[in-house]
């Protein structure tokens, strides 16, 4: 279908989009007992985000499938092989509506102060520096401090691509000065940790973006994040919460592009850091050097304005 902006929908309407992901292991000797985790298909519901349909083919027939759930709702696929060929494809397909203005992701009043969230990970350990900058930047409103964090890190992180590493830290892309999305999300996660602002990685889309992205979603109560109302009703009627109680709303914030995510963006899944959710990872026996090719697609397919 034509270009739509996405930015400027009203309140009310549904996106469909189409994700189509390959993850191709050319492998150059023997490999044998492969259990492969990957992470590519969404929660059932995220928010205003619901997954109409997905679907994960191997390419080899003795592949065994097993699916879990993990913390935060992660969906991962556990797939094992005795004997892996030569080559070995994960293809990946999911159809997802998003809803224009619909409530942000829901937790329970108790994420608010649980240590999953607010302790810093190995990845997100805040050095002097950080320390500093998170002192310096806090103020009394969570709203006020996740946006002055998702800004400085935009001023301070360059997107360079290739210039850091999966098990880059935050305190090294900072002394560094440049990295990817994914060091931009673990520098505002470090900064929200060391002020005591409870939030998570996320792991995604971006429509119109190459590859995978990453972002911060800032876990606040209800009442004071932007767009949600006081009750807090929203956000727990759009997480499908069966009764009310009081709690707590994910407001997604990505420092990349210094901005609040909109409907350009789909959730896979959310993580304490980028090692909770990458997208594909495991381990084998042999030889055998395995060479990943991945190359996706995310597609707007429909918009309707919902009665």
């Amino acid at each position: 279908m034509a270009a739509v902006n996405l930015t400027d929908l009203p309140a009310g309407t549904r996106v469909t989009y189409r994700v189509a992901q390959r993850f191709r292991y050319t492998y150059d000797g023997e490999a044998t007992d492969l259990v492969h985790r990957l992470v590519v298909v969404p929660p059932n519901r995220h928010g205003d985000q619901t997954v109409r349909d997905s679907r994960l083919a191997v390419s080899s027939d003795a592949a065994r499938t097993t699916w879990r759930r993990g913390a935060d709702g992660t969906r991962s696929a556990l797939v094992r092989l005795d004997q892996v060929p030569p080559r070995l494809d994960f293809d990946v397909t999911v159809s997802i509506d998003r809803i224009a203005g619909g409530g942000r992701p829901w937790l329970r009043a108790t994420a608010l102060a649980g240590r999953r969230l607010l302790d810093a990970t190995p990845l997100t350990a805040p050095d002097p520096a950080l320390t500093a900058a998170a002192r310096a930047l806090a103020t009394d409103d969570p709203v006020a401090t996740a946006r002055r964090f998702c800004g400085w890190v935009h001023s301070r992180i360059r997107y360079v691509p290739g210039s850091t590493e999966v098990t880059t830290t935050a305190a090294q892309a900072l002394a560094g000065g440049a990295g990817v999305c994914q060091d931009q999300a673990h520098v505002m996660l470090a900064l929200c940790r060391a002020a005591g602002l409870p939030a998570r990685y996320v792991s995604g889309h971006l429509v119109g973006d190459g590859p995978s992205h990453a972002w911060v979603e800032v876990v606040m109560s209800g009442g004071v994040a932007d767009g949600v109302d006081r009750t807090g009703t929203r956000g727990a009627a759009a997480a499908g919460v069966a009764g009310w109680e009081p709690g707590a709303v994910a407001v997604a914030y990505d420092p990349c592009h210094d901005r609040l995510a909109d409907l350009r963006y789909v959730t896979v899944a959310v993580g304490r850091d980028y090692s909770d959710v990458a997208p594909t990872s495991g381990w084998y026996t042999g030889a055998g050097r395995g060479t990943l090719t991945a190359s996706q697609q995310v597609t707007v397919v429909d918009v309707q304005s919902v009665p």
